[in-house]
């Protein structure tokens, strides 16, 4: 059975990769973030297709659902992508992306009856976000959990480290942040521009739990998840990526944190995922 789930959240990540680099080569010159997108792909992939309890295309306003907070708001196609497979978003909308009138932006623009929870993208934002969910969760005893994605770049921003110290202090046990350590932001490494080195060392002093993985690994992944105390929070994982994962002209190439992809390189990444279009989750 074990292997059985991994076969289906391999599966289930191809398939968003493909959404992702489907729905970029359509943007066309409005280019989209797609190296950053594919990094989160195998994480958000173990969240939605195993995880995240509550998600219902048909209630999705259900009160007890977990929600799921973006910060790094321009890796949107992997979010959309997911709840294309979840069946929030219909294959019409999702073709809709960054045109006129659509309700797919470059960044997400909260929709919570198409799944998306908050208007993020401004960077350092999205923590704060899921602490106000997560204290909300519990004065009204709703038995949920938050899950929070930022990128390492992302921690350059004061607000982040704010709210780093903010969580422990409120005792949050259903926050759960996941931290994107891809090694690059916009305009090169994080180590050149602003080094984040020690982000475990640093999240343990303000009283988080802390682990480190690899953030590819599906195994890895759900052993994680699997293996959360639940009634200690709030916790953080530092999931060590690689920016453009799944496409080889992609990976660790910062060309490809925001830029459009011909038909060639489209045709190539396409090859590449080797889809399987037996998806169950």
């Amino acid at each position: 059975m074990e292997n059985d789930e991994k076969i289906l959240i391999e599966n289930f990540s191809r398939q968003l990769k493909y959404r992702i680099i489907n729905m970029a080569y359509e943007a066309g010159s409005a280019s989209a973030h797609i190296g950053g997108a594919l990094s989160i792909s195998d994480i958000v992939s173990v969240l939605f297709c195993k995880k995240m309890n509550g998600l219902d295309s048909n209630n999705p306003l259900k009160k007890s659902r977990d929600r799921f907070i973006l910060s790094k708001g321009h890796a949107c196609l992997a979010y959309y992508s997911a709840l294309f497979l979840k069946k929030f978003l219909s294959e019409d909308i999702l073709s809709t992306f960054e045109k006129n009138n659509s309700v797919l932006l470059g960044h997400p623009v909260m929709n919570r009856e198409k799944g998306i929870e908050f208007s993020t993208g401004s960077l350092g934002m999205g923590l704060s976000l899921g602490i106000g969910l997560s204290l909300s969760s519990s004065k009204n005893k709703i038995n949920n959990n938050i899950y929070v994605i930022l990128g390492d770049g992302e921690c350059n921003e004061g607000s982040v480290w704010e709210a780093a110290m903010a969580a422990p202090n409120l005792n949050l046990k259903n926050l759960h942040v996941i931290i994107d350590k891809n090694n690059f932001q916009q305009t090169g490494t994080t180590q050149d521009i602003m080094n984040t080195s020690n982000l475990n060392k640093k999240w343990e002093s303000f009283g988080w739990n802390v682990s480190e993985i690899n953030g590819h690994d599906i195994d890895k992944i759900l052993k994680y998840f699997n293996g959360i105390d639940y009634t200690n929070g709030p916790n953080l994982l530092i999931a060590n990526t690689v920016k453009g994962k799944g496409i080889s002209f992609m990976e660790n190439n910062n060309d490809w944190h925001h830029s459009p992809l011909s038909k060639s390189q489209f045709e190539t990444a396409i090859d590449e995922l080797n889809i399987n279009n037996n998806l169950k989750c």
